[in-house]
């Protein structure tokens, strides 16, 4: 879906130029099929879906956090913090295959290269952090370490906005009072990401 986003700052603009025309920024989402345990290795679509995520800016993870008897989770249950970790958990296995390439890299051409040293040791803390079950994006950087971080195409870097899906009777009751919404939100508080409540 193509979006332009509304800017009253262009409009007033195109008021005092009078151009031709004028044209509002563009989001692109691209719905990319739902991602499954494994899919690192090869579960489901897999590496297509890897592949598919690894072009985009920024994720929308869509989380389910509404009861419903009439609508099957694919986990049997409604549990989004099991839902964001499983997706989460997927992204950090393919990026410490790359960390781990880079790493082994940078190492062997430290030996020739002592400037690299700062590199190896970001590489190696990096990669730790990734085994700990930490996404890129919440592991803290200097100016230096974020260049580096920039330089690989980490899935787990990239911004995230948890679109949390929610009842109509979540918005009447005050969305505060759903618990699943609430456990999204302290996931995302811990690293920094964005929570989009919808229906």
């Amino acid at each position: 879906g193509m979006v332009s986003v509304p800017d009253a700052r262009l409009e007033k603009l195109a008021e005092i130029y009078s151009p031709d025309k004028f044209t509002p920024a563009v989001i692109e989402f691209v719905d990319i099929a739902g991602l499954v345990k494994g899919a690192s290795k090869g579960e489901g679509l897999g590496n297509k879906f890897l592949s598919h995520i690894r072009e985009v800016d920024a994720i929308v993870h869509v989380v389910r956090c509404f009861e419903s008897d009439d609508i099957i989770h694919v986990e049997g249950s409604v549990d989004p913090s099991r839902d964001i970790e499983t997706i989460n958990i997927e992204l950090i296995l393919s990026d410490m295959e790359m960390v781990t390439r880079r790493l082994d890299k940078s190492a062997k051409a430290m030996k020739g290269d002592k400037s690299l040293a700062p590199e190896v040791e970001f590489l190696q803390r990096l990669l730790k952090e990734l085994e700990n079950g930490v996404s890129a994006r919440a592991v803290e950087t200097n100016e230096k370490e974020a260049e580096i971080l920039a330089e690989m195409p980490l899935l787990s870097a990239k911004p995230v906005i948890y679109a949390c899906n929610m009842s109509e009777n979540d918005f009447v009751n005050g969305i505060d009072t759903n618990e699943n919404y609430k456990a999204a939100c302290e996931i995302a508080a811990a690293e920094g990401s964005e929570v989009l409540p919808i229906c």
